[in-house]
């Protein structure tokens, strides 16, 4: 199917941008996101989830429950 519309590769060729560009940007990005969290963990600034304290506080409330219900 032909249409008039150029591509998005024709569009940044014409730009002066190499289509491989943006993904290493995002590539060197998402790398030195993982760089600063592990630093900031080898510091002590480690937090835990919020997920995960949910889940635990879940599953105490969850425990608790059984245990009334249980020997109640």
């Amino acid at each position: 199917m032909n249409t008039s519309e150029p591509s998005d590769r024709d569009r940044e060729a014409r730009a002066g941008r190499d289509p491989g560009t943006e993904k290493l940007n995002w590539i060197d990005r998402r790398r030195e996101k993982i760089r600063a969290e592990v630093e900031r963990n080898r510091r002590g600034e480690y937090t835990v989830p919020t997920w995960v304290l949910a889940a635990a506080l879940i599953l105490i409330v969850v425990a608790w429950l059984g245990l009334i219900i249980y020997f109640g």
